[in-house]
Order: structure tokens, then sequence, then C-alpha cells
């Protein structure tokens, strides 16, 4: 039995790692989790939601946790969401707790410290994450890539429904600059410019407005935001940079069950992510449908990206991230003449884009949640806990 001390929601990164993580591992060695009482908003589907539930401690336990000041007995695997390494539940613990995180910054000085008094065990989200891990003197550390969901996303082909006379460009992640969507903007309206054909469908719903104003990093397009509405800001900074609001269609944050539809109505995804700390879920359900992939060959995304079933943009340079001033970290700037190269390619051998698809959809079939609950249970075997 393993205690887990992770966010359990569908509307966010950690929250949807929690939330799956949870269930394949209570099928492979049980599970309790000790989080506050679950509603319907955090996750929006009433079969998971009571499934859910149902894993949690149970009045008596939780009780009983709080007279031992937060201390659970046995295994706990708690999220640890900061680049201190401190864990994001911190009012549990245990004397045999196995870290699970993902970062894109450096570490901060103080973090090898805390992770040796605090972990018996580091888990993070990619070989690249593990990699600066040890490289700050950590050894007890193992890269476990979160996963995706096969009932949803899935390569069986579908015969397309909308814009069949279009080339179509899909774009996804929240809108920043860590995530590249100036990049496709730029080579986007490149090439349309060369093309009448060609439409941009974007999925780029951002929560969090600190990390919007990140895109003023840019030095490809211009960004003046004059609209508090995200869509009506996406559809001005699209307009503001050439690109007709015409020939894109910008969507709504909308429930994971709903994308395949989407994605499965596109040409071409294009991710010119400039860091990913985990192996990027939209991308990596993209490609779980069967749909190919235009993807920066850097950071976690190299854990997934293979010569066969990706473009891979491999011209990448240093770029210093700063705010305010300060350092905050380097990450892989993509060459803009390489992405439009690579759209061009795409454009002109839709045929061969094919044969690129399915082996992506083959390929995503090694990184379900399953095989990411596989990969902990293996880890907690190893480590006496399971």
């Amino acid at each position: 039995m393993i205690h887990v001390a992770m966010p359990v929601t569908s509307d966010h990164g950690w929250g949807i790692v929690g939330k799956y993580l949870a269930q394949e591992l209570d099928r492979l060695v049980g599970v309790r989790l000790c989080t506050p009482p679950l509603t319907p908003d955090m996750v929006n589907d009433e079969l998971e939601l009571d499934a859910l539930r149902r894993l949690q401690i149970d009045p008596a336990e939780e009780a009983a946790i709080k007279q031992r000041q937060g201390l659970v007995e046995g295994g706990l695997l708690t999220g640890v969401v900061y680049t201190t390494l401190l864990p994001g539940w911190p009012r549990i613990h245990s004397t045999q707790t196995v870290g699970y995180t993902c970062f894109e910054e450096p570490l901060a000085p103080e973090a090898a410290d805390n992770a040796r008094r605090l972990y018996r065990h580091l888990a993070t989200t990619s070989t690249w994450c593990a990699e600066r891990l040890r490289g700050i003197g950590l050894t007890e550390v193992t890269a476990v890539p979160v996963g995706i969901d096969p009932t949803i996303f899935e390569p069986s082909p579908i015969e397309r429904q909308f814009l069949r006379d279009r080339f179509v460009v899909f774009s996804g992640g929240k809108f920043e600059f860590r995530k590249g969507q100036d990049v496709v903007i730029r080579a986007v309206q490149v090439l349309m410019d060369k093309h009448p054909d060609v439409v941009l469908v974007a999925s780029w719903g951002n929560k969090w407005s600190h990390a919007l104003e990140t895109i003023n990093a840019s030095r490809h397009i211009r960004f003046e935001p004059r609209h508090r509405d995200q869509l009506a800001l996406f559809e001005q900074v699209l307009a503001d940079n050439g690109v007709a609001p015409s020939r894109a269609i910008l969507l709504t944050l909308r429930p994971q069950a709903m994308m395949p539809r989407v994605y499965k109505n596109t040409d071409v995804g294009l991710f010119p992510n400039r860091c990913e700390g985990a192996t990027n879920q939209v991308l990596m359900e993209y490609m779980a449908c069967g749909r190919p992939a235009i993807a920066t060959n850097t950071s976690g995304h190299r854990d997934v990206l293979s010569e066969a079933n990706c473009l891979r943009l491999e011209q990448l340079r240093p770029v210093e991230i700063t705010k305010n001033g300060d350092y905050l970290a380097t990450w892989d700037d993509p060459d803009l003449d390489e992405v439009i190269a690579q759209l061009e390619f795409a454009y002109e051998n839709r045929d061969r884009l094919k044969a690129v698809g399915e082996q992506a959809g083959q390929d995503l079939r090694s990184f379900t949640w399953r095989h990411t609950a596989l990969g902990f249970a293996e880890l907690f075997r190893k480590l006496g806990l399971a």
C-alpha cells in the first residue's frame, strides 16, 4: 500500500498526473490518496470521481495522520513542484518518501540538501530532469515519464470531417514563451503567405497570466495586448502579425476527451517548445492519435521523439531567460528557418506524413499511464515499499 500526496484534477498538468497515476497504481500496489475532499468541479467525470473518492483515506486514518503531525506509515509518493525540491504537500510526510518532480529552471542551491533530507528517492518526469538531478550530486534518481490515456488518444483512423480542402496546422499548449507560440505564429504566417489553403487550429488557453506575458521576450512577433478575453487577445496577436482571423480557429479550453476529434482533423502538429521538463502532454496526445508532429528535439521531448515518428527540429541554440534583468534559465531556441522548412516539407509531402503519423501512434502505445504506474511499481519493489 502506497500513500499518494499529489493534486487530483482534470484541468492542469500535475492534477492530471495525480488523477491517472493514483488509479493505475491502485491496480498494482494499492493506493490511499491524501488529498482534500474531491468535488465534481475538480474531476469532471462522475464515474472517475467515484473511483477516486474510494481511494481517499477515511476519516479515522486522516485523524491518525493529523495526530502524528502529518506522518504516514510506510511508502509515500509526493509531488515536488519547486526548484528547491520541496514537496508540494508539506503537511504529509514519511520516512519512506519518493518524490516526483518536474522543472524547467535550474535547481536552487539548497535543492540537493533538501532532497537528501526529505526523500528516500526522487523520480522525474523525463531523462532530462534526471540528468540535472544527478548533476547536483544526487544518486537516488529514476526517470518515470508521464503517460497518455489510450482509451481517449489512440490512432484508429477516422474519415476527415472538417477542412478537407485545407492544410491544417495544429498548435497546442498554454500560450507562453517556453511553449514557442511566437515561433508558430511567424512560421505559419510565412506558410500562409505562400499557400492560400493553410489554416491554423490553436489551443492556447493559459490560466496563469504571468506565464502568458513571457511571450514579450520573443524576437519573432509583436505582442501588444489590448484584450482581457484570451480568445480575443489571441485573435488580435495573430492579426497584428499577419495572420488573418479567417485563417485561424481558436479553441476554448475543453476536456481532454474532446481533443482527438480536433487532432484527427489536422494535417500536422507544430511544437517548437524551448524547454519541457516532462515529455509534453499535448505533444504525446497528438502523436498517440496517429498524427505527425514537427517538434524540437530538446529536453523532455527527447524521451518521445525518434527519427521515424516525428519531423524533428535539430537546429537549436541556447537562449538565456531572464526576469527583471535576473538570470532564470537557459533553454533551446528553435531556428525559425528550419521550422518554416519543415512546415513546407510537410505541406509538399502529405503522403509521407502518413507513415510518420502511423509510427507515432505505434510508439506512443509505450507511453500510457499503465506504463507510468508499472515504472513506479518496479521502483517501489526495489526500495522494498511494495
